[in-house]
């Protein structure tokens, strides 16, 4: 029973700050041609839903991150707490590279879409890699993207299998690889249920990772590595 509760209660609680901040995102996103003002908006849904389901960030490395350069963030991912705990964590102006399907979730996707994050079709391989190294490119000044690259939530909070579309964009772009740790998330809202524990997220920020002249699965092993190391 009180895991039902604690769903209804966060569930409820997701749908009612989207409806309310929906249109202030919006409307940020269309007067703003950066999208950084949207993106605020952004981190006040996170905010607002960590604090609800009593959630405590801890981060460590910040010193690592330099604001006037873009980088490619590249985190696991273990649970839905993942997304607002970065936001907040970073302390950077981002974007996300997001699935197309997301796209269709209601409000939410074009909230998303407006507030300039990526969407990827990975059905069309090679194509969508090209599409979201110009949408890269066309992002302003010092704005990282965001990838997980293990694709989808890990079900044991173990890492999964990356993929090589972050590195690709990295490598071919001359960015470098800014590798996060998320610790604890799992244990917070684990995948396949919306049942919540309230308690500690650790974000591990990582010395990031040059690419140039260095072939992707060099950079996919240390980058695993490295984000491994710290789980």
């Amino acid at each position: 029973m009180l895991s039902l509760l604690k769903a209804v209660w966060i569930l409820f609680w997701a749908a009612l700050l989207t409806l309310i901040l929906f249109f202030p995102i919006v409307i940020a996103a269309l007067l703003g041609r950066s999208g950084n003002a949207a993106f605020h908006g952004t981190q006040v849904f996170a905010w607002c839903i960590l604090r609800l389901a009593g959630i405590r960030l801890r981060v460590s490395g910040r010193e690592h991150i330099d604001p006037a350069r873009r980088y490619v963030i590249l985190s696991n991912h273990a649970s839905f707490f993942d997304p607002p705990a970065l936001v907040l964590a970073l302390g950077l102006q981002y974007r996300w590279v997001i699935k197309k399907e997301v796209r269709k979730v209601p409000l939410f996707g074009l909230a998303l879409e407006t507030s300039r994050n990526l969407f990827i079709d990975r059905s069309r391989g090679s194509d969508a890699l090209e599409s979201i190294k110009r949408g890269v490119a066309q992002l302003p000044e010092a704005t990282s993207i965001l990838i997980f690259p293990e694709g989808t939530r890990s079900w044991d909070g173990r890492l999964l299998p990356f993929k090589k579309g972050g590195f690709v964009i990295a490598r071919d772009g001359q960015l470098p690889i800014l590798p996060v740790t998320i610790r604890g998330s799992h244990d917070r809202l684990p995948k396949g249920t919306a049942a919540f524990s309230p308690g500690l997220i650790e974000i591990v920020i990582h010395q990031p990772v040059e690419t140039a002249g260095r072939e992707t699965d060099e950079l996919s092993s240390e980058v695993k590595g490295t984000i491994g190391s710290a789980l």
